[in-house]
């Protein structure tokens, strides 16, 4: 942990944390991951609120709105950032905690594209069948009851669904001077679509690039497991993050810790690729962290994991794997990263301040008509 991260940990268990507002607009969206310019510089240690836009840049906000009407490939998908993180070399590994992931507006959407998802043809699954139709579901959420509401559009059927609010992107500049689009996941992190990367999780990343130019977005306000169709119900968030960097240990995949367990995202394709990625990854962590044996390691893993298909949609699939660490020796994971920033987290929230950012206030109105 870099000095300036511990001493505010240090001095937030005696005092509110003050949580900077980084506000970026339109303009500032990034649409790949590397190639982009950074928007700002966050200090280790720092706590930042930030605004991200849904998946389709809130231009999709009623039953009319069709995807092929409303979007323009390659835009789709915003990150807000990237965000220089000073310190952060090649050969560290990113800490990303998230604090706080809150629904910017009191509505949300999900669709079905043309030649997209899961359970249709595509431009690379080929077949003779025509796409299935583009569609549009308008869903409402409510903050208090924690819920968000299901209606169908071809009978008076409605539901109410968990509201769980995530982060289906967050992503790092990949290595060798690689542009990659944001829809892509991949070992830099990118479009995992993992529900896990949710308040209380730490998401760890390696670094490629002098300030690690991370960047994040797709906020999801629940989704099924392997998102189906191809899109959740997506929602713009306000987010606060805190960030540190673990200088000098290089992470070959994303992992993510929480208070009750330690995982690690492969993504690729075919989905069996990504499941050993995932699970060789976590082996080997397992291995190195606890001093167990590797074959050990390899059965302990094989027994305890709880594995979560993430997407099987994306130009590649993510699988998750999910050890509980209470099946694991007590160690300090990552360097305890995990531990100090969540208590730098709620230092911060003790404060009483939010995140808020510019085009948030303008767009909880109402969602257009239908």
């Amino acid at each position: 942990m870099t000095g300036a991260a511990a001493g505010s940990a240090a001095a937030g268990r005696s005092a509110a944390v003050p949580i900077r507002t980084i506000e970026l607009g339109p303009d500032d969206y990034a649409w790949t991951f590397g190639g982009a310019e950074p928007r700002a510089t966050v200090k280790p240690g720092e706590v930042v609120g930030v605004y991200t836009e849904d998946c389709f840049g809130g231009r999709i906000r009623g039953l009319e709105d069709l995807p092929s009407r409303s979007i323009t490939y390659p835009y789709i998908n915003p990150q807000t950032g990237p965000f220089y993180v000073e310190g952060a070399e090649p050969g560290d590994t990113l800490a990303i905690h998230f604090v706080d992931v809150r629904p910017a507006r009191d509505w949300a959407v999900s669709t079905t594209v043309e030649l997209f998802g899961a359970l249709t043809g595509t431009a690379y699954t080929a077949t003779l069948q025509p796409p299935l139709p583009e569609r549009v579901w308008l869903y409402r959420l409510d903050a208090a009851a924690g819920t968000v509401e299901f209606a169908a559009l071809d009978s008076d059927h409605r539901v109410s669904l968990p509201l769980e609010p995530f982060h289906g992107t967050v992503g790092v500049a990949p290595a060798a001077s690689e542009v990659r689009n944001v829809l892509v996941p991949e070992a830099f992190g990118g479009n995992m679509d993992s529900p896990e990367v949710r308040p209380g999780a730490t998401v760890y990343l390696g670094v490629n690039v002098p300030g690690a130019l991370f960047s994040l977005g797709d906020g999801h306000c629940t989704m099924g497991e392997g998102e189906a169709c191809g899109v959740a119900v997506e929602g713009a968030m306000n987010t606060v993050l805190t960030v540190d960097v673990l200088k000098g240990r290089p992470c070959a995949w994303p992992r993510i810790e929480s208070d009750e367990a330690i995982m690690v995202a492969g993504s690729y394709r075919p989905l069996e690729d990504a499941f050993r990625i995932a699970h060789v990854e976590m082996v080997r962590w397992v291995a190195e962290a606890t001093g167990l044996s590797l074959m050990d390691s390899y059965q302990l893993v094989s027994q305890a994991a709880r594995s979560r298909i993430a997407n099987v949609c994306d130009a590649n699939y993510t699988i998750v794997a999910k050890v509980p660490k209470r099946y694991l020796p007590e160690v300090e994971w990552m360097g305890g990263l995990h531990g100090r920033l969540r208590e730098l987290g709620r230092a911060a929230a003790a404060g009483g301040r939010s995140a808020s950012a510019s085009g948030a206030a303008s767009d909880s109105a109402s969602a257009g008509s239908g």
